[in-house]
């Protein structure tokens, strides 16, 4: 077991449309768990799990923020202080793919500008005739603003792990290729351990890099 200095720590969000399944995915990958009909979430939600990335102990904490344009004054308070967010919309209901356009201009404006994002087209599980956004759509979307893309389901589980995993995975990605001075927490929402675990991945990418050159 990890020492809590040892383990890094990332501040994620999730944000969309009230009903999207936020809560959902949150609660799928932080206990495994579904809920058909969770209760609509008021100001902010909260989980934690800690998972291995390269032998790099990481806690994630995720804020599931409310959709409510009533409680938008709130939860862009969070933006500034995460290092990824999931923009999440129902594959089954037009109009929350519609107002991602709108959340990520609030994503853009509020959070950080190193932030990772990944869109996520959530319920596709659903029966075809109820789909109103291909894949195809989703794809396009984040292809032209740079964004990661998944679709997932919190009932059959497909892709909600892969989600987090995969935005984790880019955002110490970039921490190592010194996107941004992770120690001296330039990019708010990230803390690399500061002990031997971090500093040896370091060493490694420092020798490597003297080799190379």
């Amino acid at each position: 077991m990890s020492s809590e200095s040892e383990i890094c720590v990332f501040n994620f969000i999730t944000i969309g449309d009230s009903g999207v399944g936020k809560s959902c995915l949150l609660l799928k990958f932080v206990n495994n768990k579904f809920q058909a009909d969770p209760e609509i979430t008021i100001g902010v939600g909260f989980g934690i799990k800690i998972i291995t990335i390269d032998n790099i102990p990481i806690k994630l904490r995720i804020w599931d923020t409310a959709g409510q344009e009533k409680f938008q004054s709130i939860t862009r308070t969070y933006y500034r202080n995460a290092a990824a967010a999931l923009l999440v919309y129902d594959i089954t209901r037009r109009e929350t793919f519609a107002h991602i356009t709108s959340w990520l201009e609030d994503t853009r404006r509020f959070g950080h500008e190193k932030m990772t994002m990944i869109l996520v087209g959530n319920k596709c599980d659903e029966s075809a005739h109820k789909r109103a956004v291909s894949i195809e759509e989703g794809e396009q979307f984040a292809k032209e603003n740079g964004l990661a893309f998944m679709e997932t389901s919190c009932k059959t589980a497909y892709n909600v792990d892969e989600a987090f995993m995969k935005t984790a995975s880019t955002v110490l990605m970039k921490a190592r290729d010194g996107d941004f001075d992770a120690s001296s927490e330039e990019l708010p929402g990230i803390r690399v351990g500061n002990g031997a675990i971090w500093r040896r991945h370091q060493d490694r990418l420092g020798r490597l890099g003297s080799c190379c050159s």
